[in-house]
């Protein structure tokens, strides 16, 4: 058995040296195509640092400072300012920040605050618009602006649409923000003279989430949609 083993040794050797003369041969005869291929995989490396440092991250702290200039006329209701600039360069509003500072984390976040103020605005269309846009690292962020589509879609009489939103909002499964969207998608079920989903909404705030706030006076729900189901 010692004598087969030894036999296979220079075997192995050979083929590892067979290998790397291979291995020699090709870097040899494409020497140039691979030092150009690691050239260009290096520039585009820092290319992108040079974009990201040089370009983004100083756009989003001057596009933080305006954004926080354009949260202060909401936090005050001023909307309409808000969502367009009051005429100077520190307030270019929601929808300025959205068109010149396009991949920073401000202008992401201006889609959802430009969505708000259309909708207090009572612009349905162009606040599903900038809500379908907003992409939220907050999960509960995301499953708000989801809720608020419904509530734009049921406000423009597509109650159905609407429902489709506030039940996809509910499956983020928060004891604080599904019940509220339950909640919404039972009255829409109800307006739609549509009890029994109703009643089926409304019996899952009492079992899954019956220390919400939506769970407080569910019972009264309960019953009537129970009453009209009949």
């Amino acid at each position: 058995m010692a004598s087969k083993k030894s036999n296979k040794i220079p075997d192995n050797l050979q083929n590892v040296e067979n290998a790397l003369t291979r291995s020699e041969v090709f870097i040899e005869k494409y020497q140039k195509q691979i030092i150009y291929g690691v050239g260009v995989v290096v520039l585009i490396v820092l290319a992108i640092l040079a974009f990201r440092n040089w370009y983004l991250v100083p756009r989003d702290n001057e596009s933080a400072a305006k954004l926080a200039v354009c949260q202060s006329y909401f936090a005050v209701d001023s909307f309409k300012v808000a969502l367009n600039g009051d005429g100077t360069d520190q307030c270019i509003g929601f929808k300025g920040i959205i068109d010149e500072y396009k991949w920073t984390k401000s202008a992401n976040l201006a889609n959802v605050y430009a969505g708000i103020c259309y909708y207090h605005l009572g612009d349905y269309t162009n606040a599903i618009h900038y809500l379908k846009k907003f992409d939220a690292d907050d999960v509960n962020e995301s499953y708000a602006a989801i809720g608020l589509i419904g509530d734009c879609y049921v406000n423009m009489g597509q109650t159905e649409e609407g429902i489709k939103y506030f039940l996809k909002a509910a499956d983020s499964k928060n004891d604080l923000v599904s019940p509220i969207y339950l909640k919404k998608a039972g009255v829409a079920y109800e307006s739609l003279g549509k009890y029994k989903d109703a009643l089926v909404i409304y019996t899952k705030i009492k079992d899954q989430y019956a220390q919400s706030q939506e769970a407080a006076d569910i019972e009264r729900y309960i019953g009537r949609a129970t009453v009209l189901a009949k």
